[in-house]
């Protein structure tokens, strides 16, 4: 949390789950950055989402101007990936939460992951999520389509949930 009392988040990854930790955050009242290693979903980002800021991973001036901003990360990338380059966007005590399960030198910083939360936090989510009025942003299509709905995800097509009927 900085000086004014905004908590600065960001959010890696803008999938299925991605695009929910970026609607919550909003929710909570934290300033969102999407982090993401191209620009293709900048628009996704900042027009649909409202994301506060958009930060690509591959562009070093912008991590390097980035340092040391981020209260937290909220990882959502699903595949083996660097983390050490993330981390340096936390500030001190800044912790990076892993949605799924990757192990990395932390470097004075905190990371926690959990696989799923308390009741508690599961009634607070959904109260937040009601009172918000928040949907989840899904494409819905014929079980028919299943073959070309398997297309779709390995091209990295589908914005951000394919629910099969």
């Amino acid at each position: 949390m900085n000086r004014s009392g905004i908590v600065r988040g960001g959010i890696l990854g803008l999938g299925g789950v991605g695009h929910l930790g970026v609607m919550i955050a909003k929710a909570m009242g934290h300033h969102v950055t999407m982090i993401s290693s191209s620009d293709k979903k900048r628009e996704e980002a900042m027009e649909h989402l409202h994301a506060d800021a958009y930060l690509v991973s591959s562009d070093e001036a912008a991590m390097a101007e980035a340092v040391d901003s981020l209260d937290y990360i909220l990882d959502t990338v699903p595949a083996l990936h660097p983390l050490d380059i993330y981390i340096s966007l936390l500030k001190a005590q800044g912790r990076m939460f892993n949605l799924f399960y990757q192990t990395a030198l932390v470097q004075g910083r905190r990371m926690e992951g959990s696989l799923m939360g308390s009741m508690k936090d599961m009634e607070e989510l959904l109260n937040l999520w009601t009172e918000k009025g928040l949907v989840s942003l899904i494409e819905v299509v014929n079980a028919e389509y299943v073959n070309e709905a398997f297309e779709r995800m390995e091209r990295n097509d589908v914005r951000y949930r394919l629910c099969l009927i």
